[in-house]
């Protein structure tokens, strides 16, 4: 009852924390559309934001809830105590957020490897092909990667609907929030509006251009493999030591001390904050969007 209750409390932790950290990043919402709008509407939209698209509420819920009861059960065993189970749910409770916002990063970086290939693919259909700028880019992104399908779907609903190019554009910049999208897009909207005869040439620049960062991102990723797999023993280390220390001994009723209860629980904080520390050294700049 004790571990449940506890990683219901990290798991809540960690909600309160991820969505203060979000409000202070965004600018704050229209408060007469949030009142408008229902309850699963804003959790929605909070889950997109946050880089959660794709996930619903209950899965990540129930993922916080799990793994911050193992965390619990882990910090009880090990160090005895409320307040080290307590920090080790709210860490271990973290856990499922960066996963999934990760593997969502690794999708949008493979998304984004793809562009030179589609710019090329739309340069040959706007000219070897003969075919029309928005009918050469819907058929071409509808045909790209998984992860860039459902902003060209809507573009394409709104072609359809509209046979405005310019809407479309903006729809298909919209949904995927990507500088080299919004450079594509700004591009053909500009050749389908005043024409001209460059556009082979300039779609064979744009495609190089992002086929030069794509390989820059590439090799500094390679670059960084090492200090990725360092960066683990920020966790693996400190738990050898706990394991370690409680064997000695009588090393396991030093942890469940006062002074013990403090020491831990200040070391997981300082886990936590030297994990946060190296992610965000290790973090690429990200290109700033133009024309959003």
């Amino acid at each position: 009852m004790n571990a449940t209750l506890i990683a219901l409390v990290g798991a809540s932790g960690v909600y309160l924390l991820v969505s203060a950290f979000d409000r202070k990043r965004r600018p704050p919402a229209n408060p007469e559309q949030s009142e408008r709008e229902p309850w699963p509407t804003r959790v929605r939209r909070w889950l997109d934001q946050a880089g959660l698209d794709g996930v619903s509420m209950g899965e990540l819920v129930a993922a916080t809830a799990l793994v911050s009861g193992i965390g619990a059960v882990f910090g009880a065993l090990c160090f005895g105590g409320i307040v080290p189970a307590l920090g080790a749910a709210t860490l271990a409770g973290a856990t499922p957020l960066a996963t999934y916002r990760q593997r969502r990063q690794r999708r949008r970086a493979a998304a984004e490897d793809a562009w030179p290939a589609l710019v090329e693919e739309i340069r040959v259909q706007c000219g070897s092909a003969g075919r029309s700028i928005p009918q050469a880019l819907l058929d071409v992104g509808l045909r790209g990667p998984a992860e860039l399908r459902s902003g060209f779907e809507a573009a394409r609903r709104t072609w359809v609907l509209t046979t405005d190019f310019t809407r479309a554009v903006g729809t298909l910049k919209d949904q995927l929030t990507s500088p080299t999208a919004d450079a594509v897009c700004e591009t053909l909207l500009v050749a389908h509006e005043l024409g001209g005869s460059d556009l082979d040439r300039r779609l064979a620049e744009l495609a190089a251009d992002r086929r030069e960062d794509m390989l820059t991102r590439k090799d500094a990723r390679s670059k960084q493999a090492g200090v990725r797999f360092a960066r683990r023993f920020v966790i693996i280390v400190p738990i050898g030591m706990a394991f370690a220390g409680m064997s000695m001994g009588n090393g396991r009723a030093g942890y469940q001390s006062p002074v013990g209860q403090t020491l831990v629980a200040l070391g997981i904080a300082l886990v936590a904050a030297c994990w946060i520390w190296s992610g965000r050294i290790l973090r690429l700049p990200d290109e700033k969007r133009v024309f959003a």
